[in-house]
């Protein structure tokens, strides 16, 4: 936030995880605080979405880029917006203290009522995702995969000295490579999608599994990311997908078949 302080934010039901690596590893001079029953907050997407804000704050949206943040009142609540979205569309993250919560919500839902707001749920949020190809904490992320097989080695800093797992990293991926590779499957389903673990096949042999999958309603097709084989994991590569005791047929696609470039989220 421009004062010393780092926000990080996580999955509240794990929390406990989170703050066990913090208190195993924290170093001398450093804080740790949990807001977790302190604070709230919504998700904000789609092509109207700085419209419905811009109704509510004065704050400079404007001077806010893509993937930036920064603290505005909107209406009567002070809140800390982020300029992203899992959704794949434009769109805010704005948190608030949780006393503010349902007054914000109320807020949200007034200023967007002639613009066609609504209330979307879970399973709605991870459709959107797997169009974008965004993977999750314990499905496409895990302890067991390493940044090499997920495409996180890109976010690491390889003139950085001593993190924990750096020397395991350079060897990844200055050695042969991760034995697998995440990747994007058009899945020819019928009836069923993937949603995990799902064996994926090739030439008989199983060659990797999903990690989850399901139907991609604004692209029109069953997708589900998985990790394959690395030798497989090519653009165009043929698979089987079994799916409800059935082989389906699948391809690995370019990842993110719904705006690849990303300019709808930085629009």
């Amino acid at each position: 936030w421009g004062d010393g302080t780092w926000w990080i934010m996580g999955s509240y039901y794990l929390r406990r995880w989170h703050m066990r690596w913090f208190d195993d590893h924290m170093d001398d001079g450093v804080q740790v605080r949990d807001f977790g029953e302190e604070m709230a907050g919504f998700s904000l997407s789609g092509p109207n979405s700085r419209a419905v804000l811009e109704k509510l704050t004065d704050g400079p949206l404007d001077e806010l880029s893509f993937m930036g943040c920064g603290n505005f009142d909107v209406g009567l609540v002070r809140t800390r917006i982020g300029r992203l979205s899992v959704t794949g569309e434009a769109g805010y993250e704005i948190n608030c203290r949780m006393g503010d919560h349902i007054a914000l919500r109320e807020m949200l839902l007034q200023a967007g009522s002639d613009l066609g707001i609504a209330e979307y749920g879970f399973n709605a949020l991870l459709s959107l995702r797997l169009e974008k190809s965004y993977g999750i904490w314990s499905s496409e992320f895990t302890q067991g995969y390493t940044p090499g097989m997920t495409g996180m080695d890109r976010w690491i800093d390889w003139t950085r000295e001593g993190f924990i797992g750096r020397e395991a990293a350079i060897a990844e991926r200055d050695g042969n490579g991760p034995a697998k590779r995440l990747v994007t499957l058009d899945v020819a389903a019928d009836g069923a999608d993937a949603s995990g673990f799902e064996p994926v096949w090739s030439g008989g042999g199983m060659v990797g599994f999903v990690t989850s999958g399901g139907y991609g309603h604004t692209v029109d097709k069953s997708l589900a990311m998985a990790l394959v084989d690395s030798d497989l994991a090519v653009e165009g590569t043929e698979l089987g997908v079994h799916i409800v005791g059935v082989e389906r047929a699948a391809t690995i696609i370019p990842a993110s078949p719904y705006d690849p470039a990303g300019a709808v989220m930085r629009a």
